[in-house]
Order: C-alpha cells, then structure tokens, then sequence
C-alpha cells in the first residue's frame, strides 16, 4: 500500500504557488513584448519610413491633381480635409507588415520558439506585436497630420478632431497588425508576410477613394458598401468636415472591432498551428 509522503505534497504545493506569484503580470507582459517589438522595429528604419513617406507623397500629390475638382461636390471646405484621411489609411495598410515582420524575426532567430517555453500568456505573444503596430501607425498618422497642417488643413472639430483622425488609425492597425502576425505564425516567412500585408492594400481603391459614395455608382458603389474601410474613412472623414457626427463615428468604431476581432482570431488559429508543430 502506498502512502503519500505529506511533506512532499506540502513542497509540491508552495512551489506551484511561488510560481504563480512570480509570473509576471498580464499587463506588464504585453507592455513588455510591446516595448521590445518598438525597439526592433526602430532599429531597421526601412520597415517604418517608406509608408511615412509614401503617405505625405500621396497627401501632397493628391490636393495638387484635385484639389479644384472638389467644387463639384463639397462646398464650404477645403479638399484636403476630405483626402487627408485616405492618405493615412492607405498609410496604415502599406505599413501593416510591420507587427508580423516582428513576429517573422524572433521565429527566425529562434528567440520565438523561446518564449513558447516560458510561462508567458499565448495572447500576450499576440498582443505585444499588435499594440507596438498601432503605436507605429499612430507615429506615421502623426507625420501625416503634419503635413496636411503645412497644407491647410483646417478640421470642423479642432485640434480633438484631429486626435480622433490618429485615434482611428491606431484602431486600424490593430486591426491589420492581427493579420499579418497570422500570416507570419503560419508561414514563418517574411516574403509571405509582406506579401500578405498588401492583400489588404486593394481596399482603399473599394471605397469612396476620391469622392463621397453618394457619387459612385455600379459594381464600385457595392463593393464600397460591403467594404469595412469605407465605414471607417467616413468616421475620419466627418470628423474633418462635419463635426461630431455620433451615428457615423460609432458604425466607424464597429467596422474597426469587427475587422479587429476577426485578425485577432486569425492570429490566434495561427498561434495555435505553429506551437503544435513543436
């Protein structure tokens, strides 16, 4: 008959216990993963300053060809408040790749695989590379904001409306920011990555791009309807011509949780394959 030694149990017990008050907050995990994603991607400056660039190139590209063509359909406002959120947009989704390039370097260095043997929380894994794509983003919508200042932007809303406008962005890249860790956990390769990233690029072209949708029509105006940027761009949008406009900014926030929830839990299904490969 076999008997359990009490003092052994008693060890086994308090070790469980130490070990979970020594994990360190979820919170801080996240933060943590977060701040070592920013450094890393500061470090290659070629992952962040094309879509920076690029994005104040548009903006400035756009108000000189068209300017003059908004007399036809707005009216008491510049054009560069109606295309300054599209120039950010078209900024978030050029530079999604970065959370998953991210992802792509700690798998290729092994240091991935590391963290996998830790106590760490699996969403954690996720959330640090996302939130530190949003910061990003958010840091690129600021360089944009900056410009259309020098070129006259002057928002219904003020200064608030313009940290909305940044606000917005940061949404949209944690929305983005999900797919591409996904397509990084499944492929483990960064050509896949940014390849996946520009995926989603052809939907800023689905959308009231350079006129209100009103004005569309045919196949175009549909797959604007359908397309989860549209909702958000208005949002941006009436923030700079309208004002606070609460049913517009609201389908604008759910159009960004839904995109939101479903890359998250792509990014999760892609967790989830690449540790049962271990």
């Amino acid at each position: 008959m076999s008997t359990v030694n009490p003092t052994y149990t008693g060890h086994k017990e308090q070790s469980a216990t130490k070990s979970k008050s020594n994990r360190m907050p979820f919170v801080l995990q996240v933060t943590t993963l977060a701040w070592r994603s920013l450094v890393v991607n500061f470090r290659t400056p070629g992952a962040i300053l094309p879509p920076l660039i690029l994005g104040g190139f548009f903006l400035i590209i756009y108000e000189a060809q068209l300017g003059n063509a908004s007399n036809f359909f707005l009216s008491g406002t510049s054009y560069i408040n109606f295309i300054l959120p599209l120039s950010i947009i078209s900024s978030a989704l050029s530079g999604a790749g970065v959370a998953g390039q991210s992802i792509v370097r700690d798998i290729e260095s092994g240091y991935f695989d590391k963290l996998l043997l830790t106590p760490i929380s699996r969403i954690a894994l996720i959330l640090g590379p996302t939130l530190a794509g949003a910061v990003i983003l958010a840091i690129q919508a600021t360089f944009i904001v900056i410009v259309g200042l020098f070129l006259g932007v002057e928002p219904a809303t003020g200064v608030f409306g313009l940290f909305t406008v940044i606000a917005y962005a940061m949404l949209l890249g944690l929305s983005f920011a999900g797919f591409t860790i996904g397509i990084a956990l499944f492929s483990g390769n960064a050509g896949a990555t940014q390849g996946g990233s520009f995926l989603f690029f052809p939907l800023t072209f689905l959308t009231a791009t350079f006129v209100p949708i009103n004005l569309l029509d045919g196949w175009i105006k549909v797959a604007a309807q359908i397309n989860p940027i549209t909702y958000i761009l208005d949002a941006m949008r009436s923030v700079m011509i309208d004002g606070w406009v609460t049913e517009t900014l609201l389908i604008g926030l759910l159009a960004c949780a839904v995109m939101g929830i479903s890359t998250f839990g792509f990014s999760m299904v892609g967790l989830r394959s690449r540790t049962a490969r271990k």
